[in-house]
């Protein structure tokens, strides 16, 4: 029987889709929040309340979700979390005013907290790591593409149906992909449909804490660790930027620039885009790094990390243009380097926590990262009506420089890296 080739690839795909509808459930609030909020009489401080309760739940479940990832396998945790958030996303619809709209949204935040450290931990089991920057890469713009896709799909629901039926329609589509993937994710190992020659070639690419049989860090030494706190610090300071991107962009377009809800729907896709162009572009920069500028494999991820951060500096300037058009572009710009940098700082944490931790490791990140999306939230939402947008854009393309000075200063590399050329002319074919 002749096995496909690149089986790993469709595997990621998988978990690209996943996260497609992940984000897709997160980002229907945000576009469907200057219809929501009139017909439920919701001003901007309880709105900002509503997305705080799903924050806040977000990070306080990411370090379980994580922990349950790794305690059970990715396909069963995934799979669970996924079908939870389907049935929340689809409650929204039942809600009466932002009281019930913030209980929907925190259970929301509590079942959607294992996306990112699933993928993660699916792309540590199914990707050397010479690859695995570029498989988050992949993965990563599942992120985007949901949240790009949001605008067109909410305003559609709006206008042929209610607001009510966007959350419904998001909820049918996680449902499908979880059945998706009950039926096509299996681990390396169990995978039939997986050459002998790939199977090879991604264990022999892998470090020694990423094989089977390694041993598994407590949560203990995981937050005992320097390398934890040089990925969950930068982490609680990059995050504020993705959330305010996910959860304020319409508003900011209909409130601050003046736009009705086609043209939000038109544009305010477009820095998801580009978010996309960032997550795909930011996963090869680490080996063009690596084999151009002649340094390791591990130091790449910093330089992309310190690209991405530097490109935030775009949407630090949106007070500084009249045109809403130009705002958008910049809007555009701070999508494409949040992305970058935010893979980045997925393929660190891949590289120096093991396969038997990498999820949990991830959630306490994770956490750390929506504990500060929370606290500039509430920060936001009292902050934007007395003196505007624009400072707390500005804040923003701070907190990513500091994130990427304490990238460079802290994290340590736990050993050898495998290079990134190969000899093996079986390595050469699976590539």
């Amino acid at each position: 029987m002749n096995k496909p080739k690149g089986m790993r690839w469709w595997m990621v795909g998988l978990v690209t889709l996943g996260l497609i509808v992940n984000y897709l459930a997160r980002n229907t609030l945000s576009v469907a929040a200057p219809t929501m909020m009139a017909d439920l009489h919701i001003d901007t401080k309880q709105y900002s309340y509503i997305v705080v309760a799903w924050q806040i739940c977000y990070a306080v479940m990411q370090p379980v979700a994580g922990f349950v990832l790794d305690a059970t396998g990715t396909k069963i945790g995934f799979a669970v979390f996924a079908f939870a958030w389907s049935l929340a996303c689809a409650g929204a619809a039942l809600a009466s005013g932002w009281q019930s709209m913030a209980f929907f949204r925190g259970l929301l935040g509590l079942t959607e907290a294992a996306g990112i450290p699933a993928g993660v931990k699916a792309t540590t089991e199914w990707f050397p790591a010479r690859e695995r920057s570029v498989a988050i890469g992949w993965f990563n713009i599942g992120s985007s593409i949901g949240a790009l896709c949001a605008p067109p799909l909410v305003v559609w629901a709006i206008l042929h149906a209610g607001w009510q039926w966007a959350f419904v329609i998001v909820g049918v589509l996680g449902a499908a992909w979880t059945l998706l993937w009950m039926v096509f994710y299996k681990h390396p190992r169990d995978q039939k449909l997986l050459s002998d020659a790939e199977r090879d070639y991604i264990l022999a690419g892998q470090e020694a804490r990423h094989q089977d049989g390694a041993a598994k860090a407590s949560w203990r030494d995981i937050v005992r660790s320097r390398n934890f706190w040089s990925i969950a610090i930068p982490r609680f300071l990059s995050e504020p930027a993705w959330q305010t991107f996910n959860a304020w962009i319409p508003l900011y377009m209909a409130t601050e620039r003046h736009m009705d809800l086609k043209e939000i729907a038109a544009f305010a896709w477009l820095p998801f885009l580009a978010a996309d162009i960032g997550c795909v572009l930011g996963g090869y920069l680490s080996p063009f790094v690596h084999r151009h500028m002649k340094v390791s494999l591990f130091a790449s991820r910093k330089w992309v990390m310190a690209f991405g951060s530097l490109c935030m500096i775009g949407p630090g300037c949106i007070g500084l243009v009249a045109s809403p058009y130009a705002a958008i572009a910049l809007l555009c710009v701070g999508g494409f380097a949040h992305q970058t940098l935010s893979g980045a700082l997925y393929a660190i944490t891949s590289d120096v926590f093991g396969k038997h931790e990498v999820a949990t490791a991830t959630g306490l990140a994770g956490m750390s990262g929506y504990l500060g999306a929370t606290l500039f939230t509430l920060l936001f939402g009292i902050v934007v009506t007395h003196v505007g947008y624009s400072p707390m854009f500005v804040v923003l393309a701070v907190f990513d420089l500091l994130a990427a000075i304490v990238v460079w200063t802290m994290v340590r590399t736990n050993g050898p890296r495998p290079a990134l050329q190969t000899d093996a002319p079986a390595a050469a074919d699976i590539r």
